[in-house]
């Protein structure tokens, strides 16, 4: 599949953007859309808020789609974090003042449970190594005290997909808590059906900033079917309106990125399926090139025990030098991302294989002149 002729704009046939888990670049009809709010706003005037809805249903129905939850009730805000705190305020935190999460969380997510922590409430973080253990160990710790447990489905510094989060949803339901899963990382790369994963009781909270390409103010939060009675604290005059998680008056030129680019992936064939597919092509021919490089461990390595199967849409290399690597190969042309110890290499569908295998070499080159 040759998706390259679609994202002009972003030049992807000419760069290698290997920054796909955090920005992958948006197709030619994104900027199509971006003048058609405009040409709304102007035609409409005040009127542009039809068309604007119109727009935001187009991105409810992709979500529940990606989610395999053709009933669900889907709230947008600009970003999860707004989402995160719109939750947080309709829970009981007196009765309930205990958070379970882990030590890998976002920042958004990471950085707000610091500082509800600072405030007194009581935030048990969970370490996620092992992974293979993490949601039993996480339910272990839900008791009759906690308001939430907070989770990714798949990290956003290593990619290890999170098993068996059905278990939390159990402990959960027992205790009364509610169960918050990010699954920013997954959507888009790893197939999610809330029904077969057992997450039918839990909030969902993503965007479209990464895998999915529809820009930056498209993040979106499903909300369980048993909590259509919470009332958040922190609230916005359209919640007036019957929706619950409702925010207040926005920019609605995201949603209209966002309907044209969830019509284009339909228009490509790029299911969730058919976007798994792609990626684990793309990340194992990764894994393998780098793997060819033969460098050493103590410079630069990479998880060989995981099978591919527990990974999301890259692939981290750990190395104490991972900012100073990614400085050498922005240098070389070749464009990636690091968090402490971890490189990231981001594939993305519009890529080719000889740009993958390009990018990989690049690291070889920039190892090798090192080391002299």
């Amino acid at each position: 599949m040759n998706l390259a002729g679609h994202y002009t704009r972003f030049r992807v046939a000419d760069r290698l953007l290997l920054t796909g888990h955090s920005h992958q670049a948006w197709p030619d009809v994104a900027r199509n859309a971006v003048l058609e709010a405009w040409d709304d706003a102007a035609l409409a005037v005040g009127q542009k808020w039809d068309r604007a809805q119109q727009r935001a249903d187009r991105l409810r129905e992709g979500v529940r789609q990606l989610l395999d939850d053709p009933q669900g009730e889907v709230a947008l805000g600009a970003s999860t974090h707004e989402l995160l705190v719109r939750l947080l305020s309709a829970l009981d935190l007196r009765a309930r003042p205990r958070l379970v999460t882990t030590d890998g969380e976002f920042h958004s997510a990471r950085r707000q449970l610091d500082r509800l922590a600072e405030a007194g409430l009581q935030v048990v973080k969970v370490a996620v190594e092992p992974v293979e253990t993490l949601a039993e160990r996480l339910a272990a710790e839900v008791d009759g005290r906690t308001a939430a447990v907070v989770v990714s489905s798949v990290m956003f510094e290593t990619s290890r997909v999170v098993p068996e989060l059905a278990a939390v949803a159990q402990a959960c339901a027992r205790h009364g808590a509610e169960l918050l899963v990010d699954a920013y990382h997954q959507l888009g790369v790893v197939p999610l059906s809330l029904t077969e994963a057992g997450l039918t009781d839990a909030w969902i909270v993503g965007g479209g900033y990464k895998y999915l390409q529809l820009g930056e103010g498209n993040c979106f939060l499903r909300v369980p079917a048993h909590a259509s009675g919470l009332r958040p604290v922190v609230t916005g005059w359209y919640a007036e309106g019957g929706d619950h998680l409702a925010g207040a008056t926005y920019d609605p030129t995201s949603h209209y990125r966002a309907s044209r680019v969830l019509d284009f992936f339909a228009e490509q064939g790029l299911t969730p399926p058919r976007l798994r597919e792609i990626s684990l092509h793309q990340r194992g021919l990764l894994a393998g090139a780098f793997d060819d490089l033969d460098l050493p461990d103590d410079v630069v390595t990479r998880d060989r025990e995981t099978p591919a199967h527990g990974f999301g849409g890259f692939l981290t290399l750990f190395s104490s030098q991972a900012a100073s690597l990614q400085a050498a190969l922005a240098e070389r042309g070749v464009r990636t991302d690091s968090r402490g110890q971890h490189l990231r290499f981001g594939p993305a569908p519009y890529l080719t294989d000889d740009q993958l295998t390009t990018a990989m070499a690049t690291l070889g080159e920039v190892v090798r002149a090192r080391r002299g």
